[in-house]
């Protein structure tokens, strides 16, 4: 592209690529829509952005269109582009300056906004705006669609917190805008450039227009049009670009850094969680609840509630919407309540509850709860923030979308807006969800369409026509809070006369309509882009085989939410998007280009479950001829001639497997599954690595290795071994113990388990025993924890009993040798199973090896098939519960790293270590962090290593060397213990290790605890 390579040449320091992998990445939002770009630039400061513009406005180059793209959360396509995407978010993400005394900070627009609010916390300030994806939207894309949710009755929208902008026009030239006094207008508007001419136009409208300006802008809290005329003077009567530039989705200019104002964090918070018999009546009752003075008054329907329920979320707010007689809640209302002091929330909370009293059971109401505090408060507003992604993971291939999900209309018409919404819906047989700021009168709502139907595929014009005939009835807007994108279509029947005045601001800024065409408004002679005339991801999808969409769901039903993008640190979020900020290593990335992959490969005809038989070994002559066209594909490959599955595996090999997506990610997608089915066709067509048959083997032949310890260390630990190793691709890679487990375990009091055995057990013994499977990495690797844990067991009052060892098979999975791995899994469940059958619980330590049972095995052999294996806590903690309180002379403190997949795909095991603690007086805190980097294999192939360290420094570095937690750390993970040693010789011991230390420090508390136990 030439254009491109002309950048270059004028200096463009940052990134530049057009590969088909970032295309893809970059083709989806979190709308319906699919448009990929023909380039990426991603500037690396605003001087980028300038040369980029100025090129632009060469006459060369004036049929090149440019859309600014922040974190990609929009859902009407806002910054999507068939022309070239420029990207503000990896490179210009710097926190510039914060005053706290003036409470302002001055952001470049790659900001997000929750990375902004964690730097000035301990200020007491924070930026107000609220929206649900606060933890991955840039202030620079809430600039652009003038972002609000919850709260904007309190706190407005992002332009009333806009003091001002830096922007690059498209000719190259600059302009910091701000409110403008008389003379300082006037001096603007005598320019003889693009920002006079701009000042110029925008002072004849205001004047000129000022009626028609009046009577078509609708007076609503929510009333996102792009252009904000109703604003061009602020409240002094000083002129404000700004107001023109907020909600122009990057149509006008380039935002590349923003002065904004802070607010000061309340300091008391209640929220009132009522419960209703219907939605309706949550709807109806919310203008009753608006003369509360609340802060905030959301609201949510039975649909999305119930899909709560099976959210890790709902264990962190349960208690606040208990079921009845009636049941579950059909509707609930979360009434925020904000104060200065304790007192005066008291005051407020008493005067509501009171009126409460004497209404409950009238207005559909049954009942309500009190959540105090900021913790509290946190939980329930996640549980709503998450609506959009639980809405996504609704099951079936009907899942809601965005189009018509952030309609505004007068509060006080809200309920019979929404009534005649459902009709509409209802009379095509939809499945919907609704939440949202019933307050504002902004609800949304998502209809439930397999865009993958045709049919289904054209409801998106009938309804949305109808629903615009709807809000104009109600004298409301179709676009309340997530801009207008690809609905620009209906501004000309929305604004009317005042459009020709919004046609001439757009070619006052982009004359040859370059930035962001089609959208919010087109210049004279040009025209708007229509909703169904833009290609959406479910017509590309459509060309996949259904049965290969149905094996390929986890990947297939990413719906763009982004929640992947996370920008904490300290959240296991995936942790290669962290540490590349490369978008394609992110779970919304992969999913992009697997469903690529997967439609190329159908559009030549291919059928993946060809390739997996190939993949999983021919007989005789076919597997020397598959062999020697791997080797020919593998050898093009070098030469470069390779296709798009190698960019595929690119994306694929960043992922550390560490399964947070499964837990985290609101629809489910699950990388590690379709990683491991991408790994296994892949190489079906390319030659493997050494190292990979090498590490899928390791299971199998620990056994042997650990019968002569010195030798195999003297390997793997030596320079020359080492050096070796390396050759093949693998580093930093542990020492066996060399302890034989078996003898020093039956040492402690743990026998070895059989099914003979166990059936030979009395009723007593049989209710104290509990069975240890083991794990390859823990028991060869980290021998001593699985002793600590048998005699923990034994001390007290259990049967501890070693399970034979059995090759698990993970490492297989994660390499992609499904057909090994079902083999592997199948042997190894039989006699688990097999032992099961006696009534013996079965329990593992290491997290990552234990939830494969859950997950893998599940997947492969069928949830009836899988054994059932506890992780360690979560059996004690329901075992202590029925047991006397153990009264601990001396309490020690510990703080608790846990493996990334046990904190996210199961949070509740890792709260149970903190009620185990509790029993065994322990007081353990779970640690907020992110990933170790290490996740088994990743950490140790030589190509990653390099990262695995860095990933390592994002999060769990600072814990490690934090002075306050020296000598009081402890990690669940084998891989995260071992990456500790290595980074930092920082020996973190396992949770279970710390229980037996305190147990045995307790010795005469031990005696008077076992007589109390029941005999």
């Amino acid at each position: 592209m030439d254009f491109l390579a002309e950048l270059r040449l004028r200096g463009f320091e940052g990134d530049i690529t057009q590969s088909h992998a970032d295309r893809t990445v970059f083709a989806t939002d979190n709308s319906i829509y699919q448009v990929a770009p023909q380039a990426i630039v991603f500037p690396r400061h605003e001087a980028d952005v300038i040369r980029v513009a100025k090129l632009a406005d060469d006459q060369r180059f004036e049929a090149v269109t440019f859309t600014p793209r922040g974190g990609g959360t929009g859902t009407n396509g806002q910054s999507l582009t068939d022309g070239i995407a420029v990207d503000l978010s990896r490179h210009m993400n710097a926190i510039l300056e914060i005053n706290v005394e003036e409470r302002w900070a001055r952001v470049q627009a790659g900001v997000v906004k929750d990375q902004l609010n964690a730097a000035i916390e301990a200020q007491g300030l924070f930026f107000a705006p609220e929206l649900s994806p606060s933890n991955r939207a840039t202030i620079g894309g809430m600039i652009a669609t003038d972002a609000s949710g919850q709260g904007s009755v309190l706190y407005g929208k992002t332009r009333d917190h806009v003091l001002e902008l830096k922007t690059v026009l498209l000719d190259g030239s600059t302009w910091h805008s701000r409110p403008l006094d008389t003379a300082a207008f006037d001096v603007a508007k005598a320019r003889p450039d693009r920002v006079g001419a701009i000042h110029r136009l925008l002072d004849r409208i205001r004047v000129d227009d000022a009626e028609l300006i009046a009577s078509t802008f609708p007076k609503l809290n929510r009333c996102v049009t792009g252009y904000d005329l109703v604003h061009l003077c602020d409240h002094c009567g000083r002129f404000n670009l700004n107001s023109v530039l907020c909600g122009a989705e990057g149509s006008l200019a380039f935002v590349t850094e923003a002065k904004i104002s802070l607010t000061p964090i309340p300091r008391c918070t209640a929220l009132l969680n009522i419960r209703y018999d219907s939605f309706d009546a949550a709807l109806r009752d919310a203008a009753a609840l608006m003369r509360l003075e609340a802060a905030a008054t959301e609201t949510v329907d039975a649909t999305v509630l119930a899909l709560a329920r099976k959210d890790s979320i709902w264990l962190e707010v349960a208690e606040y919407f208990p079921d009845d007689a009636a049941g579950p809640p059909q509707g609930i209302n979360v009434v925020e309540f904000l104060a200065d002091d304790e007192a005066a929330l008291a005051e407020k909370l008493a005067r509501v509850e009171g009126m409460l009293a004497v209404d409950l059971g009238r207005s559909g109401r049954r009942g309500y709860t009190v959540a105090h505090g900021a913790v509290a408060a946190k939980a329930i507003w996640s549980m709503r923030k998450k609506s959009v992604g639980l809405l996504g993971n609704m099951p079936g291939e009907r899942r809601p979308v965005p189009f018509v999900e952030d309609t505004v209309v007068p509060p006080e018409h809200l309920a019979d807006y929404i009534a005649e919404f459902r009709a509409v819906l209802d009379r095509r047989g939809l499945v919907y969800g609704m939440f949202g700021h019933v307050d504002a009168g902004c609800l949304h709502v998502r209809p439930a369409l397999d865009m993958k139907d045709p049919a289904q595929e054209a409801l998106i014009r009938d309804i949305t026509d109808e629903v615009v005939a709807l809000t104009r009835k109600y004298r409301g807007v179709l676009w309340g809070e997530h801009g207008k994108g690809f609905r620009s279509e209906y501004a000309p029947e929305f604004f009317g006369d005042l459009y020709s005045r919004m046609q001439q601001i757009k070619a006052a800024f982009d004359p040859n309509n370059q930035l962001n065409p089609g959208k919010i408004a087109a210049p004279p002679g040009r025209s708007l882009t229509r909703i169904d005339a833009v290609r959406t991801r479910g017509a590309l999808d459509r060309t996949i085989p259904i049965a290969v969409r149905a094996a390929n769901q986890d990947s297939l039903h990413c719906n763009g939410n982004a929640a992947c993008f996370n920008f904490d640190p300290d959240d296991a979020m995936c942790p290669s998007w962290k540490g590349t900020r490369e978008r394609r290593h992110s779970p919304k990335g992969r999913a992009s280009l697997m469903r690529e992959w997967l439609r190329m490969l159908a559009e030549r005809g291919v059928d993946p479950s060809d390739i997996a038989v190939r993949a999983r070994g021919q007989s005789g002559w076919r597997n020397v001829i598959d062999v020697v066209r791997r080797t020919v594909n593998s050898w093009s490959a070098r030469q470069g001639k390779s296709d798009f599955s190698t960019e595929v595996k690119e994306a694929m090999d960043g992922c550390l497997a560490c399964k947070s997506c499964v837990g985290q990610c609101p629809i489910k997608v699950d990388v590690p599954a379709f990683r491991s089915r991408f790994l296994e066709l892949y190489y079906g067509r390319y030659l493997r690595p050494a190292k990979d048959g090498l590490v899928a083997s390791l299971e199998h032949y620990l056994p042997a290795a650990a019968k002569a310890p010195r030798l195999v260390n003297g390997v793997t630990q030596s320079r020359a071994g080492r050096a070796v190793l390396g050759g093949v691709g693998l580093v930093a890679l542990p020492a066996m113990t060399g302890i034989d487990l078996v003898a020093e375990a039956a040492r402690r009091g743990a026998r070895l388990a059989s099914a003979g055995r166990f059936a030979t057990l009395t009723d007593d013994e049989k209710t104290r025993s509990v069975a240890i499977v083991q794990d390859a990495f823990t028991s060869f690797y980290d021998t001593n924890v699985v002793l600590d844990l048998c005699e923990l067991l034994t001390a007290l009052g259990f049967l501890p009993w070693l399970v034979p060892y059995r090759p698990n098979g993970k490492p297989q999975h994660v390499l992609g040798y499904l057909g090994r791995f079902s083999q592997t899994a199948a042997r190894n469940a039989d006699m688990l199973n097999d032992l099961a059958t006696a009534g013996v619980p079965l329990v593992g330590i290491d997290p990552s090896m234990t939830l494969a049972y859950r997950t893998e095995y599940a997947k492969t052999l069928g949830a009836d098939n899988a054994p059932n294996v506890m992780l360690i806590q979560e059996w004690l903690a329901a075992r202590l519960e029925t047991m006397p309180a153990f009264d601990a002379a001396t309490r020690s403190s510990w703080a608790l790293l846990p493996h990334c997949t046990e904190r996210t795909n199961a949070p509740a095991a890792t709260a149970a270590w903190v009620d185990v603690g509790a029993r065994l007086g322990v007081d353990i805190e779970v640690v907020a962090s992110g990933c170790c980097g290490m996740a088994g294999l990743y950490g140790h192939e030589r190509v990653n290593r390099g990262q695995s360290e860095h990933i390592y420094g994002l999060s769990w570095a600072k814990h490690v060397a934090n002075p306050s937690l020296q000598g009081r750390l402890a990690a669940t993970g084998y891989s995260c213990r071992c990456q500790a040693k290595l980074v930092d010789q920082a020996m973190l011991p396992h949770p279970v290790s710390v229980l037996l230390a305190q147990f045995r420090a307790n010795v005469a508390h031990r005696a008077a605890w076992a007589s109390e136990m029941p005999s």
